[in-house]
């Protein structure tokens, strides 16, 4: 199972995209607090549209709280100081716990959480203009990324016929 691991997030915007990307892809969610918002603000709501009532996730007191509960598997940090790229760990046995752990917006995942774990901390590449992506836009790249060499397992590639979608045809049976 793949697990997305939020340390004290901050924007409930980004907590939202991520809770939608969550229920899209079958991720468990963690939020370790403190939280910078409410999980029952508008603005949660807004971002992870109707899907949130969908996502499972759970809330914990601290990092010694989420550790504790969730030690089967395998940890992986991403930080602005890692040195290795995300593409190059193996994510690939879908019957592995995978936790991608991910740090506040504004400071990121603290260093005596991140030492310990040297070789599992990981960078994405990108230039010398930015020192970070958006939080929930790396939180899809990561959970992609691992879904794709799982063979994105039990994703669907089209979309349902059923009601509120539109169904796998709807691009071919249109007439103008």
């Amino acid at each position: 199972m793949i697990n997305v691991v939020l340390f004290e997030p901050e924007i409930p915007g980004n907590s939202g995209n991520i809770m939608r990307t969550c229920v899209a892809t079958d991720t468990k969610l963690h939020f370790i607090k403190p939280l910078g918002f409410s999980l029952d603000e508008k603005y949660i709501r807004r971002s992870g549209v109707n899907y949130i009532d969908y996502c499972d996730y759970t809330v914990y007191e601290n990092w010694d709280d989420f550790y504790s509960k969730n030690k089967d598997g395998d940890f992986y940090f991403l930080t602005r100081y890692g040195h290795k790229p995300h593409t190059s760990f193996d994510y690939s046995d879908s019957n592995k716990n995978i936790y991608f752990v991910f740090g506040k917006e504004s400071t990121g995942i603290p260093r005596e959480i991140l030492k310990p774990h040297l070789d599992r901390c990981m960078r994405m590449p990108m230039t010398d203009k930015v020192r970070a992506l958006n939080l929930s836009n790396t939180v899809a790249i990561m959970v992609y990324e691992a879904l794709r060499q799982q063979n994105y397992n039990s994703l669907l590639f089209d979309e349902p016929d059923d009601v509120g979608h539109k169904g796998d045809h709807f691009i071919e049976d249109y007439e103008e």
